[in-house]
C-alpha cells in the first residue's frame, strides 16, 4: 500500500515540480536508500532483476533508489536527469502472471535507462509487453498485485496504470495523486492497443463507447479493503487546497498526515491514513518517505531513511560527489540496514511509550523547520557543491543526534503498548520478529 503525488510548476509556490511518496510495506521490512553511479555494459550483457534475467542496456544512468532491502527494484527514486518515479500496488481483474518483472523492477529499469517522463512511459510499457509482470512482493507473507506509476521530470508528469499486460496512461496537467486503485477513467492519452477490446471480450463493459478503464478493470474487494479511497481523496483535497502555494512543506505534511477520523495511530491501526500505521489484519506500515523538488539543473531530495513520517525528519540530499552515510552503495547493504534499524528502534520505543512523544515532536519540529529554512535560503542550482555537502552533513548529524539521545533517554523505561488486545498482540509479535540481520525472505 502506498501513496504518490505530484504538483507541476503551474501549481507550486516556486514554479518547480514537486514529487512525493510514502512506501507502505510490512512493518519489519527494512526500506533502504541506495545510490548507484552511471555505468556502461558490453554488448549482450544481462541484468538479474528480482526474479528474472533480462537484456541489459548499453548504459545505465546514476540513480538514487529507495527500496525494500531484499528486492532488486525500488518503490521510488530518481536519476541524474531529475526523472522521478513512484509505484503503487493496484488490484485488477486480470490474472496474476508467473514471476517476471515486479513493478519495482520496472521502476528501477526506467530510472536507469530514461531521461524524461515520456521516455519512461515508453520504456515501462515496452518492458511490460516483452517480459510481463508478476511475482511475490511480500516480505514475510505472499503478496501479489499489478502496478501503477507516477512519473515526473523537471517539466512534465504522467500517470501510468497497468492490469496484467494492459495499460493506460494520462498526462498530468497540474496536480495529481495515485493510490492503491486504478484512477484513470475514459480520459487517458495513451493506452495498450487491445485495452478496450479485451474488456469488452471478457464482459467487463458492454461496448467500446462505454469503456472506463478504472471501472472495467478494477478488482473491487481488495481495492476496497486497501483503504485507498480515503487516502486518494485526502491527498487530492490537500493538493487542491494548496494549489498555487504548494511547497516542500506541503508535500511532507501530506505524507505525515492521518485520517481525521482516526484515533491515536500509536494505539490503533490507520489503514486509511497516508502515514499508515500497522496493527490489524489488513494494511501495512509506512516504512520510507521521500519528497523531491525537481529543477532543470539540480533537484533537492528530502529523505527520511526511516519509517513513520509523522515522527521522522526529512533530511536534504543532493546527487553531488559526496559520500554521505544515508545513501549507500550496493556493497554497503549492512550499513544501510543499520541506518534504518536505528530509526526503527525509535519508532518502536514511541509505540511502547518509552519516549515522551510530545517532547520528542517539539524537538523534531524545531529541527525540521530549521532544515527547511536553511535549504530555502540557498540558490540550489548554482550553489557550490561544498556548501551543499555541509548542509547535508549538518542535517544528518543533527537528526542522528536527536534519534540517539532520545533512544538513550528511554532505554530504561518500561515498555507498555496501548490499544486493543489485538493491536498489542500484533506489535509484540512484530517486535519479536524485528531482526537487523534478516534481509532476504522470498
Amino acid at each position: 500500500m502506498c501513496d504518490t503525488l505530484v504538483a507541476l510548476a503551474n501549481s507550486t509556490a516556486k514554479g518547480t515540480v514537486l514529487f512525493a511518496k510514502n512506501s507502505d510495506r510490512q512493518p519489519n521490512e527494512p526500506h533502504i536508500v541506495i545510490r548507484l553511479p552511471r555505468r556502461t555494459y558490453p554488448k549482450g550483457a544481462k541484468v538479474k532483476c528480482t526474479y528474472i534475467e533480462i537484456d541489459q542496456a548499453p548504459e545505465t544512468y546514476a540513480v538514487l533508489l529507495l527500496k525494500p532491502s531484499w528486492i532488486w527494484g525500488a518503490e521510488m527514486g530518481c536519476n541524474e536527469w531529475g526523472l522521478n518515479i513512484g509505484n503503487e500496488a493496484v488490484f485488477t481483474k486480470e490474472k496474476q502472471g508467473q514471476p517476471s518483472l515486479l513493478g519495482m523492477d520496472l521502476l528501477r529499469l526506467a530510472l536507469e535507462r530514461c531521461r524524461t517522463s515520456d521516455e519512461a512511459v515508453q520504456c515501462i510499457t515496452d518492458l511490460l509487453e516483452r517480459y510481463g509482470q508478476g511475482g511475490n512482493c511480500g516480505y514475510e507473507k505472499r503478496f501479489v498485485y499489478h502496478n501503477s506509476f507516477l512519473i515526473a521530470d523537471p517539466t512534465s508528469a504522467w500517470v501510468l496504470e497497468t492490469a496484467g499486460k494492459y495499460w493506460a496512461a494520462q498526462k498530468v496537467q497540474d496536480i495529481r495523486c495515485i493510490s492503491n486503485r486504478l484512477s484513470i477513467e475514459s480520459d487517458y492519452d495513451l493506452a495498450h492497443p487491445e485495452l478496450v477490446a479485451n474488456a469488452v471480450k471478457k464482459g467487463w463493459c458492454r461496448s467500446e463507447s462505454s469503456f472506463n478503464f478504472a471501472r472495467c478493470y478494477t478488482e473491487p474487494v481488495f481495492t476496497y479493503f486497501s483503504g485507498s479511497k480515503q487516502r486518494f481523496a485526502y491527498c487530492r483535497s490537500k493538493l487542491e487546497e494548496a494549489k498555487g502555494r504548494i511547497n516542500v512543506q506541503t508535500m511532507a505534511a501530506i505524507l505525515a498526515g492521518h485520517d481525521p477520523k482516526a484515533a491515536d495511530p500509536f494505539s490503533r491501526h490507520s489503514l486509511t491514513s497516508v502515514c499508515m500505521h500497522a496493527g490489524f489484519l489488513f494494511g501495512d506500515h509506512t516504512t520510507g518517505s521521500y519528497v523531491a523538488e525537481i529543477r532543470p539543473k539540480r533537484a533537492t531530495y528530502w529523505l527520511t531513511g526511516s519509517s513513520t513520517p509523522c515522527i521522522s525528519v526529512f533530511k536534504p540530499y543532493w546527487m553531488i560527489d559526496h559520500q554521505l552515510p544515508m545513501a549507500f552503495s550496493e556493497a554497503e547493504t549492512d550499513q544501510a540496514l543499520e541506518f534504518w534499524h536505528l530509526r526503527e528502534t525509535l519508532h518502536r520505543m514511541i509505540l511502547q511509550q518509552q519516549v515522551e512523544l510530545e517532547t520528542y515532536l517539539e524537538k523534531r519540529n524545531q529541527l525540521q523547520q530549521e532544515l527547511f529554512k536553511l535549504v530555502d535560503g540557498l540558490d540550489v542550482e548554482n550553489a557550490d557543491p561544498k556548501v551543499l555537502a555541509e548542509v547535508m552533513d549538518y542535517g544528518l548529524a543533527a537528526e542522528t543526534k536527536l534519534v540517539t539521545e532520545t533512544i538513550g533517554a528511554g532505554n530504561n523505561k518500561p515498555a507498555r503498548i496501548k490499544g486493543s488486545l489485538y493491536f498489542k498482540s500484533y506489535w509484540r509479535k512484530q517486535n519479536r520478529g524485528l531482526n537487523p540481520k534478516k534481509e532476504v525472505l522470498r
